[in-house]
């Protein structure tokens, strides 16, 4: 089942020289994949990123998540939509601090005014190990526990897709091991569909398939 699909994706930022951060950008994704995409600084994969999140909009093309054109979307649907489709995790965690772990984890569900699906919120936690944090406040763990934390609130309204942004930059070899292979359970266990964005090739050799951004284009990698 196709999850995501975007279409001949560019963005153009104009200037005195027009800079090209895309360049007819196709990728399709199926459900229950585990992806990784590489690239230089500045090769434009976190320009594509933030157009998967419908944070950014292109300057041409379509990008279809579960057969919805999020480029045709308006910003307050488009809230609506990333809030119930797109998980987003990222390098700095993004907890808020002053709310605890179980509210950190469910606030894409209370945002919507949802209330969570216990059994599911349970199997979650445990399988990332965080059962007993969830009374905690952000600062009170260390930066592998706040990841765990991030990836749950990630997959907590059952979204029809993952975008993990540099999600072990922060972390020592020992958490961004651990971080890797909870992303490889929670893609088999929860058939997540994921896009990892990442610099380190441990992390990508994780992945079911690599893609390699280059001067805004897309590119696969085959893995030996």
């Amino acid at each position: 089942m196709r999850i995501l699909e975007t279409k001949n994706l560019n963005k153009i930022y104009p200037g005195a020289e027009q800079v090209v951060a895309l360049n007819k950008v196709s990728l399709t994704l199926e459900k229950g994949e585990l992806i990784a995409i590489m690239g230089d600084s500045g090769s434009g994969k976190s320009t594509l990123l933030h157009m998967l999140a419908g944070v950014d909009y292109p300057t041409e093309g379509q990008i279809l998540i579960q057969d919805v054109d999020i480029t045709s979307l308006k910003e307050k649907d488009m809230a609506i939509f990333r809030r119930r489709n797109i998980g987003i995790i990222y390098q700095s965690f993004n907890l808020i601090p002053n709310i605890t772990v179980e509210k950190n984890i469910l606030l894409p569900l209370l945002l919507d005014q949802r209330k969570p699906e216990q059994e599911f919120l349970q199997e979650i936690i445990q399988t990332l190990g965080i059962k007993d944090k969830m009374k905690r406040f952000p600062n009170q763990l260390s930066g592998g526990e706040q990841q765990r934390v991030a990836i749950a609130r990630s997959l907590v309204s059952r979204p029809a897709i993952i975008l993990a942004d540099e999600p072990t930059g922060n972390l020592d070899r020992k958490n961004s091991e651990e971080i890797t292979s909870l992303f490889r359970l929670i893609n088999q266990r929860f058939q997540a569909t994921i896009i990892l964005v990442t610099h380190d090739e441990k992390v990508a050799l994780a992945c079911q398939r690599i893609l390699i951004m280059v001067d805004g284009s897309l590119y696969e990698r085959r893995i030996s």
